[in-house]
C-alpha cells in the first residue's frame, strides 16, 4: 500500500519545492538590495501579461516539452538520458536537409517530412549509447553526455564544411525555402485587424508537442510496449522472468527519446530561425531533465513542468532587461527551481511520507480499538 495519496505525489511535493524555492530566490534578490516583489510582478508581466509575452513562453515551453517527454521516456526504462542536447542537435541536421532538399510548395507538405527526419536523427544519436548500455554494459549517463559533445563537434564540421553557403562567413547553413516556413500564432490568431503574438516565434509546432504528449501517454499506459518499458524500469529481474528481453527495451526506449529529443528541431530551427545555425538548442536538453522529474515523468506534469519552464525563461529575460537583476542572478532562481524540484526532492517528500504514515497508523488503531471485541 502506498504511504500517500497520489494526488500528493503530483501536486503538493512539487508545489511545496516550488515555494521553497521562491522563498530563497526572494532572500537572494533581497541581499542584493532589490525587491522581490517588485521582480515577481517583472516577471509575470513580461511573460505573461501581453500575447508577445505569452508567445515567447509557449515557445520555451515547447522546446521544453519534446526535452522533457525524451527524458521521461527514458525514465520509465531506469535509464537517465542526459543526450537531449546532443539528439536536439542531430534532430537539427535532419530537419535541416529535408527542408533544404526541395524547394518544398507548402509547409502542410514538408512539416510531416521535417518530423521523420528531426525523429529519426535524434534516434540515431541516441542508438549508439543505447547498443553500448545494452550489449557492453556502458552507463547511459556517461556516454549519453559524452555525445552531446561529439554532437556539438559533427555539427559544427557539417555547418562549416558542407551546408554553409558559398561566400557566408556564419557557420550556418542557408535559409530554407519560404514554403517550409511555418505558420506563427500572429499568422493563425490575428484576426479583424488585431494583431496577436507579434513578433513572438510561437508557431504550430507547438501543437505537434502536445501531440506528442498524448501519444507517449497512450504508448506508456495504453500499450503492451508500454507496460513492458514500465515493468523493466520496476524491476528488471522480474521483467526477464516475464520475458521481457532487456536489450529489445533498452533500445526500444532510448530510440523513442532520442526521437522526441530530435523533433524539438521543429521548433527552434524550422519555425524559428528558418534555417540551422550553431547552438540552436541553448541548453533545452538538460532543461528537459528538470521539466521530466518536475512533471514525475507523466506527460501531463511534463506539459505542465514545461510551461513553468517556460515563463522562468521569459520572465527570467524581462527582468534581466528592465531591472537592475543581472542575467545571472536569472540563473540562479532557475537553478534554485530544478534544485528543489529535482535533487532535493525527499528533502520534501520524506517527510510528508512519515506524516501520511503516522495517520494511517493513528487510523488504523482508532479503528482497531473501535471494532467490538468476538
Amino acid at each position: 500500500m502506498d504511504t500517500m495519496p497520489k494526488w500528493v505525489d503530483v501536486f503538493v511535493i512539487p508545489l511545496i519545492s516550488l515555494i521553497i524555492a521562491a522563498i530563497l530566490s526572494s532572500l537572494v534578490i533581497l541581499a542584493i538590495g532589490e525587491s522581490p516583489v517588485e521582480a515577481v510582478k517583472t516577471m509575470v508581466t513580461g511573460a505573461l501579461g501581453s500575447t508577445y509575452g505569452w508567445g515567447y513562453t509557449l515557445y520555451y515551453a515547447t522546446n521544453f516539452m519534446f526535452t522533457g517527454l525524451a527524458v521521461a521516456v527514458a525514465f520509465h526504462a531506469r535509464m537517465f538520458n542526459i543526450g537531449g542536447e546532443g539528439q536536439a542537435m542531430l534532430g537539427g541536421l535532419g530537419v535541416a536537409l529535408v527542408c533544404l532538399s526541395f524547394n518544398w510548395p507548402h509547409w502542410t507538405l514538408v512539416l510531416p517530412a521535417a518530423i521523420i527526419g528531426g525523429a529519426l536523427f535524434g534516434a540515431a544519436w541516441a542508438a549508439i549509447p543505447a547498443y553500448l548500455q545494452a550489449k557492453r554494459g556502458s552507463h547511459i549517463v556517461i556516454t549519453t553526455i559524452m555525445f552531446n559533445f561529439i554532437g556539438a563537434a559533427l555539427l559544427n564540421y557539417m555547418l562549416v564544411n558542407v551546408l554553409r553557403p558559398q561566400g557566408q562567413m556564419d557557420p550556418a547553413s542557408g535559409r530554407f525555402p519560404p514554403g517550409t516556413n511555418l505558420p506563427t500564432f500572429q499568422d493563425m490568431f490575428s484576426t479583424f485587424g488585431v494583431t496577436l503574438f507579434r513578433g513572438a516565434p510561437v508557431n504550430v509546432t507547438f501543437f505537434v508537442a502536445i501531440a506528442a504528449c498524448v501519444m507517449v501517454w497512450w504508448l506508456i499506459w495504453r500499450t503492451r510496449l508500454g507496460y513492458a518499458i514500465r515493468a523493466y524500469g520496476h524491476s528488471e529481474p522480474a521483467a526477464i522472468y516475464a520475458g521481457i528481453s532487456p536489450t529489445k527495451i533498452i533500445m526500444i526506449a532510448m530510440l523513442i527519446s532520442g526521437a522526441l529529443a530530435g523533433c524539438m528541431a521543429i521548433n527552434n530551427v524550422m519555425g524559428e530561425a528558418e534555417r540551422l545555425v550553431l547552438n540552436s538548442v541553448e541548453g533545452a536538453g538538460f532543461i528537459g531533465i528538470a521539466v521530466a522529474l518536475m512533471g514525475r515523468s507523466h506527460p501531463f506534469g511534463v506539459f505542465l513542468a514545461a510551461l513553468l519552464f517556460g515563463f522562468l525563461y521569459q520572465g527570467g529575460a524581462e527582468l534581466s532587461l528592465w531591472s537592475n537583476i543581472p542575467r545571472e542572478l536569472v540563473v540562479v532562481i532557475q537553478a534554485l527551481v530544478i534544485l528543489f524540484t529535482g535533487a532535493l526532492d525527499n528533502m520534501v517528500r520524506m517527510p510528508l511520507e512519515r506524516m501520511f504514515l503516522a495517520a494511517r497508523r493513528r487510523r488504523q488503531a482508532a479503528t482497531s480499538i473501535s471494532e467490538p471485541a468476538e
